[in-house]
């Protein structure tokens, strides 16, 4: 029952004060996740969200490199969800807030940068193979 509680709380959100974070947020952790999508295609990374589950050496330098990209959007929202609290219901759930910044900022950051890597490497590989015909 305290889930129907967050929900309720999350689709409020979208209607009150700072509503423009639901649209800024996630389009800020695209841009960082297109523009690492797009330097792990032409390095001929694999997709970031496989390689974290699937190679356990170089786990922990991709969290961080991820980390650096999406962590200035990820405490902006936190901050703006700590904002809408107090102005909307005059009270701070942090675990409110966490959750929030995750859907905002993260999902959208580990959903986009692999398929972007994908689409770039295969675009990179098209490119360079239509270079050597010519």
């Amino acid at each position: 029952m305290a889930l129907d509680g967050f929900w309720g709380d999350v689709l409020s959100r979208s209607q009150g004060p700072f509503k423009l974070r639901f649209i800024l947020q996630p389009t800020m952790a695209a841009f960082f996740a297109i523009r690492s999508g797009l330097r792990d295609g032409r390095q001929g990374r694999p997709a970031y969200l496989w390689s974290i589950f699937t190679n356990p050496e170089s786990r922990r330098s991709l969290l961080h490199e991820g980390w650096k990209d999406i962590s200035k959007v990820f405490i902006a929202a936190i901050v703006m969800d700590v904002l809408y609290q107090w102005v909307a219901m005059k009270k701070i759930y942090f675990g409110e807030a966490l959750c929030m910044a995750i859907l905002l900022a993260i999902v959208p950051y580990f959903l986009i940068r692999g398929p972007v890597s994908r689409i770039a490497r295969r675009a990179g590989a098209k490119g360079t193979s239509s270079n050597k015909a010519t």
